[in-house]
């Protein structure tokens, strides 16, 4: 505490000696020093506090020689209040809770101890007071116990205790009613620190567990509730503390058991459900809810909510516990909502508006257009989604005609409704709602799906969506996303149901919709979306995706519908192999897309001779092949395989052979490229030439090596032959199978080599499956009799020969590589040697000519030269008698070389004579005259 000194005198030693004037000491008279504190001043604000000593209250009540002194326990308790009306100190909170653990012990047989054990508690809903600012630290744990034991006196038998408990909690959770605090000297706690007290101490669990002290108390229970209300709203500590004193069982289990007419009970409860729902862990709600009573519970609130409730606030609560439920199913799926009857109700409400009923539940229910009765109608068809999971449900769905009634709503949306139906906005969201529950329910309900017509029903909604109807989109709801002011919502829901329908794989599903056209209606919207160039959006995406999905199921494996896919359906589907592969990361769902195209194009194209002619005039197996070579590896395995089947049309291998590259790469470079990187993923050993390093295990990738040989059931393939589907290497050899592996066009030396391994995969895999074998053996210690032994011992050699042999050819082709080089190296070399020969002779030449021009005896002898060698080539015959003999050569010829077929002649630039027409004259068809110029001396100076 800051105080304000003023000293008249002042000395180094405030309790110095003063000397007399005779010289001697006077040791009584001490020096003068006035000091003002502010209290005395009148500078510190609010009232003074005077704590007691509560260690003599304690003595006094615990003593048993002053147990009985009631009158003097009662003055020391007001004395208490009176001292301490501002408030405990932190310091205090021990001494203070013992007395009123004192005073809680006595109730039952002293009543007048309720009233001042209330006032007591009372006070502790204000903050508390700290001396330092460290006191919050010091007494956290202090703190936290002490209102720990304040939740425990719940124990004492008095309602106004009970009441003022709850209050005070409230008050110190939440300071709503705390008054002022301004004390002298001592500083009152924040609300965080109120609030973490709380949190760690056990007042949440306490309160849960005096609901069972609570069965005929209704407005305590309230009041408790209410506290718990508060308690749960934010904070998830407190919520998970509950959960632990099984809150949520306890809260439901006697929702209804109470004669509440306000209802306070069922709708504080709810909410503190919600919270624990909020903030609590959700599945451990849902399985303390998941039983009988709380799901009776349940039902028998929301049925008295809808028959007897009228307001908003009643509707507002009918919803929530309606939502409760669903959270309920969503993670306990065996619910007993079936045993129950709730879901047979709840399937009377979600279609009575649609298919008629008499029973007593809903002969007389009307639901309005307000947002509450709308919400309601969605909650309904959600939770009839989530209990579906329970396959027992079914038969209720069948009796009640569920499908017929969410049926009502597959059909073209309205513009304009009566008054009192749903408006348009309202209708379509609903009608969005139905469709997305028709994609869970209908492959569950196959026959109700064929009584309710219900690929008709689809296929003419998906006609009136790609019609020429106008139509403006609320797209106001979860289901109408990307389909605002048009028809696309609708269209996406109905693929998606027809879509799961086709995943059933039922042959009655699949040919009552090739008997209604859906393949050409299908087709024909496709068609649409690439005239119109809708593939920008991720709606569009989806739902194109979506049609090819479905045209692969419905054509795969059947010739007659690959039949009716015509010429005219395959224009339809090879632009989808030439999307732009940038997109693909778009996240629009490109790759999902390119997926299903290639999966169409697989089922719904290969296999027919009509449909795989036209796919391979419209350059199909090109665009195949681009997308192998440019797609992501993910891709790689479907486009091979589809390829592969592709290939067993004769007229593929032209189109394989004569395909080229981005870098002029053929096919046959391409596959064994794609090995390799398959084998560099997998971690199998090659040399730096892509040959066999490890003549065990020729095939084995490093991660299949690392597991080993692990005995398995006969119905388990062994990891060899997993192998085989989980990469691309399987289909790289049958492809070459079929293409041949000699006459191959662009192949290096590596490809060469990699086309060794190709060529001898299957006897590399049949030899790694009887390795396999022989370790099965080995680790379950069986011995197999002589010949099967001998039998072993030779495949095993006979194929560890097969892997020498490629070896051997992989090293041959490595030194005819070598030599190759060496001698192209030698080639270059001599290409060199020549040119410079070359270069040497023109030097001679040209020295030559310089010399017979400059010398004339030179020039003679270059002509004897010449002359002789005329002769010298010429056949030396005798003439005949009576021929005449003419010379062939030229006399006094001036040249002395051979001249060739060309001759260069070296003359003046044309840009100095201005070229041959310089001096022509186009009018008079003459030349001008030569004209000189020149330019004086005197001018040049």
């Amino acid at each position: 505490m800051a105080t304000e000194t003023i000293q008249l005198n002042s000395s180094t030693n405030p309790t110095s000696m003063m000397k007399t004037f005779d010289g001697q000491t006077n040791k009584n008279v001490p020096v003068v020093n006035h000091t003002f504190t502010d209290e005395e001043l009148g500078l510190l604000k609010g009232t003074k506090l005077e704590p007691l000593n509560l260690s003599k209250v304690v003595k006094l009540l615990k003593d048993p020689h002053s147990a009985m002194l009631y009158d003097r326990h009662l003055h020391i308790l007001r004395k208490i209040l009176r001292h301490y009306k501002n408030g405990f100190l932190m310091k205090d909170l021990v001494q203070v809770f013992k007395i009123l653990n004192l005073c809680a012990d006595r109730v039952d047989t002293q009543p007048f101890y309720v009233e001042p054990m209330v006032e007591l508690i009372a006070l502790c809903d204000r903050p508390f007071l700290n001396e330092r600012a460290s006191d919050e630290l010091t007494f956290e744990q202090i703190s936290i116990e002490s209102i720990s034991q304040l939740a425990y006196l719940m124990r004492v038998p008095s309602k106004e205790v009970r009441e003022q408990i709850c209050k005070t909690l409230q008050n110190f959770y939440t300071q709503e009613e705390t008054r002022k605090q301004e004390v002298q000297g001592h500083k009152a706690n924040r609300l965080e620190f109120n609030k973490k007290v709380i949190e760690e101490s056990d007042v949440a669990e306490t309160l849960i567990k005096s609901l069972t002290l609570l069965e005929n108390d209704l407005e305590t229970r309230i009041t408790v509730l209410k506290v718990l209300q508060k308690v749960s709203k934010t904070s998830a500590k407190n919520c998970n503390k509950m959960l632990n004193a099984n809150a949520a069982y306890n809260l439901t289990s006697r929702l209804m058991d109470f004669n509440d007419h306000e209802g306070q009970i069922l709708f504080r409860s709810t909410e503190i459900i919600w919270n624990l729902l909020e903030n609590g862990d959700t599945s451990i709600v849902a399985n303390q809810l998941n039983n009988f009573e709380c799901i009776g519970q349940l039902r028998d609130g929301f049925l008295t909510q809808l028959n007897h409730g009228y307001s908003h606030y009643d509707r507002q609560l009918r919803n929530d516990l309606l939502v409760v439920c669903s959270l309920i199913a969503e993670h306990c799926p065996n619910a007993p909502f079936i045993e129950t009857g709730f879901c047979k109700q709840l399937t009377l409400l979600g279609t009575f508006q649609e298919v008629k009923s008499y029973n007593a539940l809903v002969k007389h229910l009307k639901l309005g257009t307000n947002h509450e009765d709308f919400e309601l109608k969605k909650i309904i068809l959600n939770l009839l989604v989530l209990i579906s999971r329970d396959s027992s449900v079914l038969p209720i769905y069948t009796d009640t005609r569920l499908l017929l009634s969410l049926f009502h709503y597959v059909r073209p949306s309205e513009k304009e409704t009566l008054p009192r139906e749903w408006t348009p906005a309202q209708l379509e969201e609903i009608q969005l709602h139905a469709m997305s529950c028709l994609v869970t329910l209908s492959p569950l309900l196959l026959d109700d799906f064929m009584l309710c017509q219900g690929s008709t029903r689809l296929l003419l909604l998906l006609e009136w969506c790609v019609g020429p109807e106008n139509y403006n989109g609320a797209g106001n709801s979860l289901h109408g996303v990307g389909g605002r002011g048009s028809k696309k919502s609708q269209m996406r829901y109905c693929l998606r149901i027809m879509r799961a329908m086709t995943a059933t794989n039922s042959d009655k599903i699949l040919q009552d919709f090739v008997d209604q056209g859906a393949i050409g209606q299908i087709l024909g919207v496709l068609d649409k979306f690439w005239l119109y160039g809708w593939i920008k959006e991720e709606i569009d995406v989806c739902m194109q995706t979506d049609m090819l999905s479905i045209l692969s199921v419905l054509c795969e494996g059947e010739v007659h519908r690959q039949e009716i896919v015509g010429q005219e359906g395959v224009k339809s589907l090879v632009p989808y192999l030439t999307v732009d592969l940038g997109t693909l990361q778009s996240g629009l769902g490109h790759h999902q897309l390119l997926v299903s195209a290639v999966d169409c194009i697989w089922a719904a194209v290969v296999g027919c001779q009509i449909t795989e002619d036209a796919f391979l005039e419209l350059e199909g197996a090109y665009h195949l092949l681009d997308l192998l070579e440019n797609a992501p590896s993910g891709f790689r395995n479907m486009i091979l395989g589809c390829l592969l089947d592709l290939a067993d049309n004769p007229k593929t291998s032209v189109h394989i052979n004569s395909w080229r590259g981005n870098r002029d790469d053929t096919a046959a470079h391409l596959f064994c490229e794609l090995w390799r990187q398959e084998e560099a993923q997998m971690g199998v050993s090659r040399d730096d030439k892509a040959g066999v390093s490890d003549f065990q295990k020729p095939l084995m990738g490093s991660l299949q090596a690392e597991r080993g040989t692990i005995p398995a059931p006969a119905i388990c393939p062994s990891p060899a032959i997993v192998d085989i589907s989980e990469n691309i290497r399987a289909k790289i050899y049958a492809l070459f199978c079929k293409m041949g592996f000699g006459e191959l066009a662009g192949l290096t030396t590596e490809d060469h080599i990699t086309l060794t391994i190709i060529e001898h995969y299957l006897d590399f895999k049949l030899g790694e499956v009887w390795g396999e074998i022989v370790q099965e053996l080995k680790a379950e210690d069986l011995r197999p009799v002589t010949p099967d032994r001998e039998a072993i011992e030779a495949i095993c050699r006979i194929c560890d020969d097969r892997v020498q042999h490629v070896r051997a050819v992989q090293n041959q082709l490595v030194e005819a590589e070598k030599q190759q080089d060496s001698m192209d190296e030698q080639e270059y070399f001599n290409e060199i040697r020549d040119n410079q020969r070359q270069k040497e002779k023109a030097l001679k030449d040209f020295e030559e000519y310089i010399t017979r021009t400059s010398n004339y005896s030179y020039l003679r002898e270059a002509k004897w030269k010449q002359e002789s060698s005329i002769d010298a080539s010429r056949i030396q015959l005798k003439p005949k008698a009576g021929e005449t003999q003419h010379p062939t050569n030229i006399k006094n010829i001036g040249c002395t070389t051979f001249g060739g077929k060309n001759v260069q002649v070296h003359s003046t630039p044309q840009d100095i004579t201005g070229g041959p027409l310089a001096r022509y004259d186009p009018l008079e068809g003459t030349l001008y005259p030569r004209r000189t110029s020149f330019t004086p001396i005197s001018e040049l100076a």
